[in-house]
């Protein structure tokens, strides 16, 4: 049973970081990356990023792009996502995700299997 945990989250000051982490167990070997989402009240949940276990690589949507930072560590079966120069708008409930083994994290939220429970993150100007 694959079962993810974030924790990290808080409420901070505009322009400060905070670190998220993602615990995930239960997933195989063929396990490729895992996403991170958002949902702020009385909006959709966004794609924030994805990253993969094996290469490290991630990618990041255009309103975090060049502040988040999202890396893993597959022995610690964590993902991590460091979060910088936090804006008000970056308040929500942020969300890891993972699909199906073998396949590639996306950037939308349907295509993702396992939730974690969400974190808080609150920006105040």
């Amino acid at each position: 049973q694959v079962q993810l945990v974030e924790s990290g989250g808080g409420w901070v000051q505009a322009g400060a970081s905070l670190r998220l982490s993602c615990v995930v167990s239960g997933l195989t070997r063929n396990s490729i990356g895992v996403g991170w989402f958002r949902q702020a009240p009385g909006k959709e949940r966004e794609f924030v990023a994805r990253a993969r276990w094996v290469t490290g690589t991630a990618d990041y949507g255009d309103n975090v792009k060049g502040r988040f930072a999202a890396s893993g560590n597959s022995a610690q079966s964590t993902m991590f996502l460091q979060m910088n120069s936090l804006k008000p708008e970056d308040t929500g409930v942020y969300y890891c995700a993972a699909p199906r083994p073998g396949v590639v994290p996306s950037f939308s939220q349907y295509d993702y299997d396992h939730w974690g429970q969400g974190t808080q993150v609150t920006v105040s100007s």
